[in-house]
């Protein structure tokens, strides 16, 4: 009699655990321990959840709540963070068929559900059978021998369609040697991850000293909050395979809301081909959300303006009928160079670059904007700002002349006027061809070879003055 008892209780224990262990277990932001979210400018992001499950021994099912909407499934690795208490994954499913009343009524069609219609005039409520038959661009219903195009009032449904989820999940078939806590690091990359810098230059009434500073602006339309989240942004170009199987899934766009995080910093260092920014502190990143994270400041920053002339090319082999003299744009560069000597020497992520300036009434004013690439430290940075008001040039042709099939000579004069209060040095660049053997004969001003087919004058021009350049070249073609 012991014995059976014994045996009979062995059974039922056995029954219970085995129940156990085969029920479907959640772990939420409830199991969260920390965050961490890496995000590089290429649109997607790795997102690091560390979370402390407890799990009963033997095979069950979880399901992993509470990730972004734009997982890749098939980057998803599973970390456990105590060898004595592993656990170790037989199979996983990416569940985001989210749950919403065309998908819950597409589950019912050819099944009876009721209608419940409210009368606002005498508050009586009238409930009714129906099968619904379509819920194709609006629902046909049958109620009894007649068919119902759409209906008022509300439909209740009797229970749950099953492989519906509220949120995006990941579903488990788990093995657990051991029960209890299980401290384990999710990792997946996502789509919808995205950021980009953003500086503002302000130069001094010299226009030879400005102050820079950097913003970060974090893009997150992945389908996630990150919650006390450590950031770490990447730099540069990663490669990505191009999946031409892969079907996109296309999530609705929310109203963006703009955040502003200042008085915080990042640390830099190199990584790799790349350079990572950590931000010092935690912080949390809404879904649907811009945010905007202070990178830089540098002050002091030693600037140069420059006044650039340029021409094209084609002009050296023929003669140019023109009544008027020809008028080129003169433009405005405004150059730095991102050294530590000149209180900077941090590499510059890719981004857009606006500058400003104050009036004589002390008052801000946007003066131009550029975008640079990704600049490492002790290289140069070049900004097109605009054009210049008050610095006119022309250039025309005073000669030409074939001196044999393959030689051509021509003269030309550009004429630099400045109705500026100040002197200024106009660099003019002439470009020479590059098929062409060349040689300037005579020139009024000295010059710089910049390449295989251009020259650099560096023109002084005087204030309210102006001057003349002149010169003439030889050009030989092959043929």
């Amino acid at each position: 009699m012991n014995i059976l008892l014994y045996i009979l209780c062995a059974l039922i224990l056995g029954i219970s655990n085995l129940s156990f262990a085969d029920s479907v277990l959640k772990s939420d932001l409830g199991d969260q321990k920390s965050v961490e979210v890496t995000v590089y400018n290429s649109n997607i992001g790795l997102v690091k959840d560390t979370r402390t499950i407890v799990l009963p021994q033997g095979k069950g099912e979880l399901h992993f709540m509470d990730v972004a909407a734009s997982v890749m499934p098939e980057t998803v690795h599973i970390k456990p963070l105590d060898p004595l208490n592993s656990v170790s994954i037989l199979e996983q499913n990416y569940e985001y068929d989210l749950i919403n009343e065309t998908k819950l009524l597409d589950k019912y069609i050819g099944k009876k559900i009721k209608l419940l219609k409210e009368n606002p005039y005498n508050n009586q409520k009238e409930t009714v059978e129906a099968i619904l038959l379509s819920n194709n661009s609006g629902q046909v219903y049958q109620v009894g021998n007649e068919i119902y195009l759409g209906f008022d009032g509300q439909k209740i449904l009797p229970q749950m369609p099953e492989n519906l989820v509220a949120q995006p999940t990941l579903t488990w078939l788990y093995n657990s040697p051991t029960a209890g806590k299980k401290p384990v690091e999710v990792s997946y990359l996502t789509n919808g991850l995205n950021w980009k810098a953003a500086y503002v230059l302000v130069v001094d009434e010299s226009d030879t000293k400005g102050g820079l500073s950097g913003w970060v602006s974090l893009s997150n339309n992945s389908g996630a909050t990150y919650n006390n989240a450590k950031l770490k942004l990447v730099a540069g170009q990663v490669n990505r395979a191009q999946d031409l199987m892969a079907v996109g899934r296309v999530y609705a766009a929310k109203a963006i809301k703009m955040e502003q995080d200042s008085g915080s910093a990042f640390t830099e260092k190199s990584f790799f081909e790349y350079h990572i920014y950590d931000l010092a502190r935690l912080t949390t990143i809404k879904d649907n959300e811009n945010k905007q994270v202070s990178l830089l400041e540098a002050n002091d920053l030693k600037v140069q303006k420059e006044f650039i002339v340029g021409n094209s090319p084609l002009s050296y082999f023929f003669q140019i009928y023109r009544t008027n003299d020809y008028k080129v744009p003169v433009n405005v560069f405004i150059n730095f160079k991102n050294s530590k000597e000149n209180n900077l020497g941090m590499p510059l992520p890719a981004g857009t670059i606006r500058l400003y300036k104050s009036d004589s009434d002390k008052s801000l004013q946007f003066i131009g904007e550029d975008n640079i690439s990704h600049t490492p430290k002790d290289e140069n940075v070049r900004l097109k700002i605009g054009e210049a008001f008050d610095v006119v040039a022309e250039r025309k042709q005073t000669d030409y002349k074939l001196i044999a099939n393959n030689l051509h000579q021509s003269s030309w004069e550009v004429t630099l006027r400045n109705h500026k209060k100040e002197d200024i040095i106009v660099s003019v660049l002439e470009n020479m061809e590059s098929y062409g053997q060349w040689d300037i004969v005579t020139s009024s001003h000295g010059y710089q070879k910049q390449d295989v087919s251009s020259v650099k004058f560096n023109v002084p021009v005087p204030k309210d003055g102006e001057v003349k350049l002149t010169y003439t070249v030889q050009i030989r073609t092959a043929y």
